[in-house]
């Protein structure tokens, strides 16, 4: 009988799992499906997964996405309706006093840097493709201020079409995981990609940063209180104590509002306040 990672929590919830020893090596093929199996762990904690940015329409993800550079989602998520209410189409953004666009702008941060790259996407939008989003990633990674990170992005989540997102979280994660030893995004990137199925990289990709948000934290992960713990060869780094780690997860996990002003359906935590509110306080 396969016995999940999960398991290995017992019923009050405390995980018991020793860090591994590495006797020899771990062989290619042994990385893979562990890989997998941490992917499949992964779908069964966070089933309801998804961009944790609001949008209506690829032009709105697009936006959203490069102005969550250095800041957190949660914090554009309360910029964009105003800024989407004043700019609802890539032709009125083109058209945008620059001095308006880095007002509303503003509160995510580096907001000339962003409104610059704001005004020549849109810009490029309006002239190079008819004022729609283009659907490949060779045709995004022109437009000002877009990169691989944010292609594939506005690619998996407004299109459909499959991708990894190699952001902070990811590569911390996968490197943890001790999935890849790359640090250039682009290099995790492609070494990711070969170890799973290319239909699972978008999900793949919310399912990490999820739990990077929530448990498996930069300076003082939750490994107590981590359900993966057993398949991770960083167990140890952090709180290993269940009632101490527990105090440590974060937005749905430890009872606290999540990014998203409007999230999904399923979503099983409370959703974020509007610019103002007041907001448990959590890690980007």
């Amino acid at each position: 009988m396969k016995t999940s990672a999960r398991a290995a929590a017992t019923s009050e919830g405390k995980v018991s799992a020793k860090k591994p020893k590495s006797a020899k090596p771990e062989s290619r093929l042994a990385m893979v499906r562990r890989a997998r199996r941490i992917n499949r762990e992964l779908a069964e904690i966070y089933p309801y997964a998804h961009p944790e940015l609001d949008f209506r329409n690829p032009f709105e993800l697009l936006v959203a996405t490069v102005l969550s550079a250095q800041t957190t989602d949660l914090r554009v998520n309360q910029t964009t309706p105003a800024l989407f209410a004043a700019y609802p189409t890539p032709e009125d953004m083109a058209a945008a006093a620059p001095e308006d666009l880095e007002e509303l702008i503003r509160p995510t941060g580096f907001f000339r840097a962003k409104s610059r790259s704001l005004l020549g996407l849109s810009q490029a939008l309006r002239d190079n493709f008819g004022g729609e989003v283009p659907g490949r990633i060779e045709d995004l990674v022109t437009l000002p201020g877009v990169g691989r990170k944010t292609a594939n992005v506005v690619l998996g989540n407004a299109f459909g079409v499959p991708g990894i997102t190699v952001d902070t979280h990811f590569g911390r994660l996968v490197r943890r995981w001790k999935l890849t030893e790359q640090e250039d995004p682009e290099k995790v990137e492609a070494e990711i990609c070969a170890i799973f199925p290319k239909s699972e990289w978008t999900m793949l990709s919310h399912r990490v940063v999820f739990h990077g948000r929530r448990i498996c934290h930069s300076r003082k992960p939750a490994c107590g209180a981590c359900p993966i713990a057993p398949l991770c060869p960083a167990y140890g780094e952090g709180e290993t104590d269940p009632e101490k780690a527990k105090k440590l997860l974060k937005y749905e996990k430890g009872g606290q509002p999540g990014q998203r002003l409007t999230p999904p359906p399923d979503y099983p935590g409370l959703p974020a306040p509007p610019l103002g509110g007041a907001v448990a306080d959590t890690a980007p």
